[in-house]
């Protein structure tokens, strides 16, 4: 195609693309205000993607095309980087010292450690920008290559979108339509902007309205039935997850990573007049699946409406208690309580209450700033009463096993428990064993022995090397009770905590933090209901009712009750430096081999992943040129074809050999002789009977596909020719495709 025909050539300085893109940008980092308070870091990080994509729109106006666009922009973002952040260690402020490669590490650890363990909004320190603000500037400039060099605006939008979501799935909250409602329109605008830029490839003279008009009528009505409509919708009731900022926990039993948590973050505090606090459950877990335990969901009730049943069998003392639960940073929709809780007064929201198992959910509210008065009713029976009761009833699924389940386990509870009398002496043996010398509590062995879950397999592998953490020994032992057919289930929420010091109306408060996060297992008694035990060594207060010929039926204490073990990492903050990197220097290392392989390692990855394109293309390449060896004209004219596309030729479904050949003969330098030869070939292979005419000659077919292919990348610029090698379109865009026919034109 002849080059005086500018009108039908795509711009590359598409201002509106930029514009639009811009836009997009600033639209999807709007959720991040939930996460991190606004600050510096969100001017800087909008100025520098408005100097980047300027710098862009200038460098392609210019007539430079993306093998130097690119480069030319990471060089920029790296400038501007070192320039706020680096420049008193800085050649000329902007060019990077070795100093201020060696600073980045640890900036960036910084950074991970305030998300780790911070609270949102987090305070956005200046390692925390400097990440934020070299992320976007990154994403910056791959989204500029994805819209102004591939045209894929659809990709980008599917980008933009994910940014957007990110935030708003860290922090549920309600969803900011208006938010929501400009990152719509600039991704319109963005796709609009695209499908111009076709029209015009197509035609100087576009017509107007049509398909566009329409288009951009529904998308308006979709946003303001989005925006106006949306509010008015229902709320769907809560999943077992949070939202409303603050600290998140796993309530599915994978407790491991809320555990290991480089620093305690204080969650919850309870004070009462009761003689020592309580557990807190957050959910509970009955169906076990064999791989995990399932939270339940049981029916609910508001709580104002709760009116629980007696269920204790007569003769059984209650235990009326009062106590007030003050939740500090819990972003959960569920309300840390005690069991057997029966009345609510000061909680803030719509918060339902399940009658089976006590858990307290919300569709809408959050658990984070609540503060309330609870009074529980908790059955209290006597040693001789538990002995006498059996561990039956229940709901059915309480008594289930998976499938699968190794013999081994129901085989071992029967030696742990045989020489027990009756089912509760048969559960404190389990808890006697479980609590012994036997076993260790560690967080680092599930991990590093593999079997760090609660599902059959886990359970299986911990009492073999009896070395587990919460999960695990909650987990084994509501499997073995249900071994010995009684119905178990597992509760996740906190231990009682520790004392503050603090005391309130005469009371002394006790603090939980993500430290003291925990599961235990529950055995359902016929006439008592749900009884907490506690196996896990080392922590809480191992369950045991007293005598009716002691004065109180409170379980015996146990020497540390509620502290964490000993050798658990989570019981102390994760070290941080003292001062930010940004405001000194960084400790200098030696030299040495080991400290250069992990760099050579990576950079010989990174030249891997760039060439891997280009050696696909070759393998391609050899595999077509072996077939028209062959005598396949077929072949040979496909790499021709391939040929085309990687330096940006339009190979259009609709133009015949001939034609396509006498257009690369003409406007893009092949050679005549070798493309009339190449296109008689496939003519005849396509058009003759068979029979017709002899076989083609193998050699002269490669000969000319690669004559042909030599010329086309001969007349084009040495960037496009370099960029058609290292990334070949052709490897996603096939001959005769949309975007085959949309290719800009290589010069």
């Amino acid at each position: 195609m002849p080059a005086e025909r500018t009108g039908e050539r795509r711009p590359r300085h598409d201002g509106p693309s930029t514009l639009a893109l811009l836009l997009g940008l600033a639209a999807a980092l709007i959720p991040l205000f939930t996460v991190i308070a606004g600050g510096a870091w969100a001017a800087l990080a909008f100025v520098f993607a408005g100097i980047l994509l300027g710098a862009s729109y200038l460098l392609r106006r210019a007539g430079l095309g993306a093998i130097v666009v690119t480069p030319a922009l990471l060089v920029v973002w790296t400038a501007l980087m070192t320039a706020v952040f680096f420049s008193d260690v800085a050649w000329l402020f902007v060019i990077p010292s070795g100093e201020a490669f060696a600073r980045v590490p640890r900036l960036i650890e910084i950074a991970s450690s305030d998300i780790a363990v911070g609270v949102a909004p987090l305070q956005a320190s200046a390692s925390l920008t400097f990440l934020i603000v070299g992320a976007v500037g990154l994403l910056t400039i791959a989204l500029d290559h994805v819209v102004l060099t591939a045209r894929m605006p659809l990709l980008a939008g599917v980008a933009l979108i994910a940014v957007w979501l990110i935030p708003t799935l860290a922090v549920p909250q309600a969803v900011d339509l208006w938010a929501f409602a400009l990152l719509a329109l600039a991704l319109l605008w963005l796709l609009r902007t695209e499908t111009r830029a076709r029209h015009r490839l197509r035609t100087a003279k576009s017509p107007r309205g049509g398909v566009g008009a329409v288009a951009a009528a529904i998308a308006a009505s979709a946003i303001i039935v989005a925006v106006v409509a949306a509010p008015a919708l229902p709320t769907p009731a809560a999943p077992l997850g949070g939202f409303g900022g603050g600290t998140a926990i796993d309530a599915s039993l994978n407790l491991g990573d809320d555990l290991r948590r480089p620093a305690e973050v204080p969650v919850v505090r309870q004070w009462s007049e009761s003689a020592a606090p309580a557990y807190l459950r957050v959910a509970t877990l009955t169906e076990l699946n064999g791989d995990s335990w399932r939270p339940d969901r049981n029916r609910s009730v508001p709580i104002e409406d709760f009116a629980p049943e007696d269920f204790a069998a007569a003769g059984i003392a209650i235990a009326e208690e009062n106590r007030t639960v003050e939740v500090l940073d819990l972003s959960s929709a569920q309300l840390p309580v005690p069991a057997d809780a029966v009345s609510f007064d000061g909680v803030d929201g719509p918060w339902r209450i399940s009658a089976a198992n006590g858990t307290v959910v919300s569709p809408s509210s959050a658990a984070r700033g609540q503060k309330f008065d609870v009074v529980s009713r908790t059955p209290r029976p006597t040693l001789e009463q538990a002995r006498a009761a059996e561990a039956r009833g229940g709901p059915r699924e309480a008594r289930e096993l998976p499938a699968g389940i190794p013999p081994t386990v129901g085989r071992l509870a029967a030696e742990v428990t045989a020489d027990a009398a009756n089912d509760y002496d048969r559960l404190l043996a389990l808890q006697t064993w479980f609590r012994g010398p036997e076993f260790d509590y560690s967080l680092d062995a599930p991990v590093e022995d593999g079997f760090d879950g609660s599902g059959v397999e886990a359970v299986s592998r911990f009492l073999e090397v009896r070395s587990g953490y919460c999960v695990h020994f909650a987990s084994a032992f509501a499997i073995m009770a249900r071994t010995l057919d009684m119905p178990s289930r597992v509760v996740v929420g906190f231990l009682p905590g520790l004392p503050t010091g603090d005391v309130v109306d005469e009371n002394r408060v006790y603090q939980a933090t993500t430290a003291q996060l925990h599961a235990w297992p529950e055995v359902y008694f016929d006439g008592i209901g749900w009884v907490a035990f506690e196996p896990t060594k080392s922590l809480g207060s191992a369950q045991r009712f007293a005598s009716e010929d002691t004065a109180s039926n409170e379980p015996e204490p146990e020497p540390t009750p509620s502290a964490a073990p000993e050798p658990t990492s989570s019981a102390s903050a994760a070290p941080r430096p003292e001062d930010d990197p940004t405001a000194g220097t960084t400790p200098t290392s030696t030299f040495s081999v080991v400290n250069v392989l992990p760099v050579v390692g990576i950079a010989v990855g990174v030249v891997f992943v760039l060439a891997l394109p280009a050696l696909i293309r070759l393998a391609l390449s050899r595999r077509r040129v072996a077939l028209a060896r062959r005598g396949s004209a077929a072949a040979a004219w496909r790499l021709v074809q391939d040929s085309a596309i990687d330096v940006g030729i339009p190979v259009p479904g609709s133009d015949s050999p001939r034609a396509f050949g006498d257009r690369l003969r003409d406007d893009h330098g092949a050679p005549a002789a070798a493309v009339e030869r190449l296109v008689g070939a496939v003519e005849r292979a396509s058009y003759a009977l068979p029979g017709s005419f002899g076989d083609a000659d193998g050699d002269e077919l490669t000969a000319d596909a690669a004559a042909i292919r030599a010329g086309l990348f001969a007349t084009v610029s040495a960037p496009r020719r370099l960029t058609g090698r290292l990334i070949p379109r052709s490897l996603v865009i096939r001959p005769g495709s949309t975007f085959a026919e949309a290719m800009p034109l290589g010069r």
